[in-house]
């Protein structure tokens, strides 16, 4: 467990992160530490920065900022939920800072949208610090659970239209556990006939190893597997990867583009082309797939 890079007593100061592989490192200048707090789990500090809004972080690792964290959780979110023909019920699996959340709720018609987060203190300090991405956790169609993803996904078979994992990094404390077979074996139990998974997958350049777990882990649990792909300026490379599974549907040209296109004029990154065309894939991350095996 990393502790963060912060200075106790500079300010301004920069914020830094290094990265899992490659060499290099992502730095952000911070104007104050707004909360630092340590759980069970993780230490949690958020801080102000003058370019990237609030920084939302664990264990010294940038989970979200509020200047782009719209474009992580559009594309996590509505991918899956669009290509369903009438999602009800919908889990989240972590995403404690309710960005998740708040995307799902924008789809009318929503009846319960759980969310499963390990932590209750990160779902506390993004109400607090974070309110805007944390707007969600407040609507009475929301159903918060504070425990572990993988446990409860194995008490609810055939429960929802669309499961979405929202984690840290699979080698990241109790994350790693979300990223197993098992766990997707038991996330398509979950599931009801036309259902779908989504999950963020990493980057495919400098963590091209953990891209071909989570896709060879999937492919063994579900029969239909795509790679997406969406842009997220301060995760590793910017460029980032998502899975969908699907129990029926055709994520990638039979999703409802018409109520996608009422939706995202409300949204800052996703709409009907970005949706078709996330699933372009350049020649190297294809090449990444192939060799994953199974």
């Amino acid at each position: 467990m990393s502790e963060p890079e912060i200075p106790k007593d500079e300010h301004p100061f920069w914020f830094r992160e290094p990265r899992t592989a490659k060499g290099c490192t992502l730095e952000l200048k911070a104007t104050r530490i707004v909360h630092s707090a340590r759980s069970e789990y993780q230490a949690i500090v958020i801080f102000d920065t003058e370019d990237h809004g609030r920084v939302f972080t664990l264990d010294g690792l940038v989970m979200t900022t509020e200047a782009d964290e719209y474009m992580y959780h559009e594309m996590l979110v509505h991918v899956p939920m669009f290509a369903h023909a009438a999602p009800r019920r919908v889990l989240v699996i972590g995403g404690g800072d309710g960005g998740s959340i708040r995307e799902v709720l924008r789809h009318p018609g929503v009846e319960e949208a759980v969310i499963v987060e390990i932590d209750e203190m990160v779902i506390d300090a993004a109400r607090r610090f974070m309110p805007y991405t944390a707007s969600g956790f407040d609507d009475p169609r929301v159903r918060i659970v504070v425990g572990e993803g993988h446990a409860h996904i194995k008490e609810h078979a055939d429960s929802y239209d669309i499961v979405i994992i929202d984690s840290t990094d699979p080698t990241y404390g109790a994350g790693g556990l979300l990223f197993t077979t098992q766990f997707y074996e038991d996330c398509r139990r979950a599931l009801r006939e036309g259902g779908l998974l989504s999950a963020e997958t990493e980057n495919p350049f400098y963590d091209p190893g953990w891209v071909q777990m989570a896709w060879r882990r999937l492919r063994r649990a579900f029969d239909d597997v795509r790679l997406y792909l969406g842009y997220v300026p301060v995760y590793p490379g910017a460029l980032w990867t998502y899975t969908v599974a699907s129990i029926g549907p055709d994520p990638q040209g039979d999703f409802r583009a018409a109520d996608a296109s009422k939706i995202s004029r409300a949204l800052r990154y996703y709409n009907p082309d970005v949706h078709a065309g996330a699933f372009a894939l350049p020649n190297f991350i294809k090449r990444v797939l192939a060799e994953a095996g199974d």
